[in-house]
């Protein structure tokens, strides 16, 4: 048997990573629906002579392709797990940014939260592990030991 041919299922913390990276995700896929819905509607079609459509498109982009990554991982697919990490490091600097010279905690720590708890979940034992290809690692996080 290949190495290629042997699946091993995602940890329990690879999925709530997956659930977390799809929050913004979603918020991003809706924040573009409602901006594309206001220039349709004709209550916005241009902010400061940019284009609502273009940015709609910009946030639906951006946030279908996080809202993909978390799926990736929801499912267990590898491939989502650099990507996570990645989007994850920006909302931890944008949440950062919010918390300090923009003033909005309300909006930064929650974001940082966020941000913090995917790097957590996905440098986790038992989540490398799994995107090393370990079998070594048992779903709850301890190790089954070969007799």
């Amino acid at each position: 048997m290949r190495l290629a041919d042997v699946v091993i299922p995602a940890p329990r913390q690879v999925r709530l990573a997956g659930l977390l990276v799809a929050l913004p995700g979603l918020f991003g896929v809706g924040f573009s629906l409602v901006l594309l819905f206001s220039a349709l509607l004709g209550s916005a079609t241009t902010q400061g002579g940019n284009s609502v459509y273009g940015e709609a498109a910009y946030y639906a982009v951006l946030g279908g392709g996080t809202l993909a990554c978390g799926i990736g991982l929801l499912l267990g697919q590898l491939w989502a797990r650099s990507p996570s990490l990645v989007v994850a490091v920006i909302l931890a600097g944008a949440g950062w940014y919010m918390l300090g010279p923009s003033s909005r905690p309300e909006l930064g720590l929650p974001l940082l939260a966020l941000s913090i708890g995917v790097i957590v979940l996905l440098f986790r034992r038992p989540s490398k592990a799994w995107a090393l290809g370990q079998e070594g690692a048992d779903l709850d996080g301890t190790e089954r030991r070969r007799g």
